[in-house]
């Protein structure tokens, strides 16, 4: 009986991904509320935004998820650059190897 792919061992925990999700979300919250700072500024004084900052949350599956989209990255990555890598006869990816893979790389997903 062949496990689902989304039940083998993920490297990329899901608590992880989560944090690394929360500390961007903070980090972007932060920038938008300096960005709303200088507007208002430049606006009337006592004008104020009707925006509140809500909290973002994630979904378990969706947290799965986005665990097992980063591993098929990743796992792509050294792929082709390991395909490159042999080709040029190496037996160790260097950071030039991922630097010719990444763009299409990036396409791809």
């Amino acid at each position: 009986m062949s496990e689902h792919p989304m039940e083998k061992e993920n490297p990329f925990d899901p608590d992880l991904v989560h944090e690394i999700f929360k500390l961007a979300w903070k980090r972007r919250a932060a920038e938008r509320g300096k960005n709303e700072i200088s507007e208002n500024m430049d606006n009337e004084v006592g004008a104020s935004s009707s925006k509140r900052p809500r909290p973002t949350f994630a979904n378990a599956n969706a947290l799965k998820l986005s665990s097992e989209l980063l591993r098929v990255f990743v796992a792509e990555a050294i792929q082709r650059a390991a395909t490159i890598a042999e080709a040029e006869g190496s037996i160790k990816i260097e950071a030039t190897h991922l630097e010719r893979i990444l763009p299409q790389l990036l396409l791809d997903f």
